[in-house]
């Protein structure tokens, strides 16, 4: 196994290690994205200065990220950096949430980061529990949520509704399964944050979405910390221009992730950090799972082949039905399986793929076929109830040959150019 990491391999969780106070580096670096704060920035950064000289039992930074104020702003971030050790100024020439973060954590020498917004909604309280699973190396994201059940929130009708259509959104649209994706309370580890950010393009609010529904198709661990949070009436945030670039970013991603224009294998753990790489004696690696998957797609390809053959079959032959449903269904299900089951990510070879699971087509072309030709000769009107059989008799032939041409020829272990368990296991090289 190599034990060095390429830098767009994400390393090993481990533990990072107990310091005192004094060390230089800090383990934290909390950053405050402000536009035109100059009211609350103060007592927002003495509060949160207190809290964690309190609380926190590793060395911390207070970074104020300033994108583009044009009130006296800058200059109460500068007296508090003066005032205050543990506090630093950053100051952006444009706007934008996302891109201030982005600034900030590229930058920081932490490696734990994290955020929240100025007017301190989140109950501080949660800020050591959104942290310690980065810090322990347990998890890779952490995010607050307000929409957890035992969550206690206090907001208006209005701001309820669209915090809970936008994440039933992203649920329907995105398939995320994390939360509350809008909460101003979330973490990273510096090491995922490296790799991950220059995935993401969003520069305003969406950033966080972004970056979310990346990490956990990477397959990245989100830990999630229900808050206590209070709405600030005062909010600055205009919700439906918001909404508006917010529905926007999530059709931009949900087409690149379509296409597979994301690279998202760049985000692998490396061998050995996931329980399930471990080799086991007598257990070909990821065979459970690649035929767990397998029969998960190609029961869905077979309705979905049955249906288009039935919807096809009422305005032409039984041949040309067959042929045009094997066809469009195979290219499905090559798709499919080539993503869930194998875990090929990207566009690389996918036109290879593609052009091999038509190979594989073509044999299970030849079976039905050659299936609806005997049936033909032995009945001159068989009835479509009799067809329907033979076929899925022949389709079931079909895929269990499908299946090893596709594990052994079409995606070989150690050959797909995926993070998969399988892969891993097989050829260490992979993690490189």
């Amino acid at each position: 196994m190599r034990t060095d990491t390429p830098p767009d391999v994400l390393p090993s969780r481990d533990h990072l290690p107990a310091t005192g106070r004094d060390v230089p580096v800090p383990v934290l670096d909390v950053v405050i994205p402000v536009f035109n704060e100059e009211k609350d920035l103060g007592p927002c950064v003495l509060r949160l200065h207190d809290h964690l000289a309190r609380t926190f039992p590793y060395p911390f930074r207070i970074t104020v990220a300033d994108n583009a104020s044009t009130d006296r702003t800058p200059q109460v971030a500068a007296e508090l950096t003066g005032r205050v050790e543990e506090v630093r100024h950053v100051r952006l020439d444009q706007k934008g949430r996302g891109r201030a973060l982005r600034a900030v954590w590229s930058a920081s020498d932490a490696p734990v980061l994290a955020y929240m917004d100025v007017d301190l909604s989140t109950d501080l309280n949660a800020l050591l529990p959104l942290v310690a699973p980065l810090i322990s190396g347990h998890s890779d994201l952490a995010i607050g949520s307000r929409l957890a059940r035992s969550s206690r929130v206090v907001r208006g009708p209005k701001r309820e509704f669209i915090s809970r259509a936008y994440n039933l959104i992203l649920r329907g649209s995105l398939h995320a399964r994390f939360s509350d994706a809008q909460c101003g309370f979330k973490a990273i580890r510096g090491d995922v944050a490296r790799v991950l950010l220059p995935l993401v393009e969003d520069t305003g609010w969406f950033f966080d979405t972004e970056m979310l529904v990346l990490a956990e198709r990477a397959g990245l661990r989100i830990h999630e910390v229900p808050v206590d949070w209070v709405d600030d009436p005062d909010s600055t945030v205009h919700i439906v221009r918001t909404a508006a670039d917010d529905l926007k970013g999530v059709w931009r991603v949900g087409r690149a992730l379509a296409v597979g224009a994301l690279p998202l294998d760049r985000l692998a753990r490396p061998f050995g950090d996931d329980p399930r790489d471990r080799g086991l004696t007598g257990v070909p690696g990821g065979l459970t799972r690649q035929l767990v998957g397998f029969c998960v797609v190609g029961a869905l390809s077979t309705l979905f082949y049955l249906l288009l053959y039935s919807g096809f079959r009422t305005f032409t032959g039984s041949q040309p039905a067959n042929a045009l449903a094997l066809l469009i269904s195979a290219v499905a299900n090559t798709a499919a399986n080539r993503r869930l089951t194998f875990g090929v990510r990207g566009r690389d070879r996918a036109v290879r793929h593609q052009a091999q699971g038509l190979v594989v087509f073509a044999i299970g072309l030849a079976l039905t076929s050659g299936s609806l030709a005997a049936l033909d000769a032995a009945s001159a009107h068989p009835a479509h109830a009799t067809e329907v059989t033979v076929l899925l008799a022949a389709n079931l032939a079909a895929t269990v040959l499908r299946f090893l041409l596709l594990r052994a020829w079409v995606f070989p272990e150690g050959n797909t150019g995926a993070p998969s368990c399988s892969a891993t296991l097989h050829d260490p090289r992979n993690a490189r």
